[in-house]
């Protein structure tokens, strides 16, 4: 996955986030996705997941594919250790690696993680949310909408990474802009969360550019549901891959 953004952009918007959170955890979870080219939304993204919630003062957050735990360690800050936030795999491995890296870092105590389908996870949490963010297969984005536009409350967040798929959404080829930006930064999560799009990081590039290309009209066609509910508004930041924010207003 390559951002739309000139690598220079990107790598500067990186080292920003990289001069205020000085963690070795976090470098060490950042140094095994590269190692596994296991997909992880990184630390700008990261940041602004965090920012995010803590605007909007949340308490409870559910994550819709988490993978090793990557963007809960964002999210456990801006929750704090009395808030909650509820990871979703199908991988058990994930949920182990997950819990070693939180509690090394101090951010274990709020999170809570189902094994298991990402939508059966979030039917299982009780009452209103206040973020709801989605990273799963993109095929499955479309009822993950439909799952999540009723769960959260008025003033809480849908976020939802990958909306511009390596500017797909626009007509556009990976060839289109691949010079002089950005590459390798991040695949999609399998349902559930678990590392996705496995022929393509593996070098079987036309098996994984046919499945990108494939899921394609379910990224836009969530985005449009999102873009025309009157429940919410909503808006795309272009960082990295695009990531959704939509309100709830009423």
């Amino acid at each position: 996955m390559q951002s739309l953004l000139p690598i220079e952009v990107d790598g500067y918007l990186t080292e920003l986030v990289k001069a205020g959170q000085v963690d070795p955890v976090l470098d060490e979870m950042e140094r095994r996705a590269e190692a596994d080219g296991f997909p992880i939304v990184g630390r700008a993204v990261g940041r602004f997941l965090e920012l995010q919630a803590r605007m909007i003062g949340a308490r409870r957050v559910v994550e819709l594919g988490s993978g090793f735990g990557y963007s809960a360690y964002w999210f456990s800050r801006a929750v704090g250790e009395d808030g909650e936030v509820v990871c979703t795999d199908t991988d058990a491995d994930n949920a182990r690696l997950a819990e070693g890296y939180l509690r090394r870092a101090g951010r274990w105590d709020p999170v809570r993680y189902h094994v298991g389908d990402a939508l059966e996870g979030l039917e299982a949490v009780d009452g209103e949310l206040d973020v709801i963010y989605c990273d799963i297969d993109k095929d499955g984005y479309p009822a993950a909408w439909a799952a999540a536009a009723e769960r959260l409350r008025v003033g809480g967040l849908f976020l939802c990474d990958n909306v511009l798929w390596d500017g797909r959404v626009a007509g556009l080829q990976p060839s289109d802009h691949a010079d002089g930006h950005a590459a390798g930064q991040q695949g999609d999560h399998a349902a559930g969360g678990a590392a996705g799009d496995a022929a393509g990081r593996q070098g079987d590039h036309a098996t994984g550019e046919d499945r990108r290309a494939a899921v394609t009209g379910a990224i836009v066609a969530m985005t449009r549901e999102v873009a025309q509910d009157p429940r919410y508004v909503s808006a795309i930041n272009p960082i990295r891959d695009g990531v959704l924010v939509a309100l709830r207003v009423r």
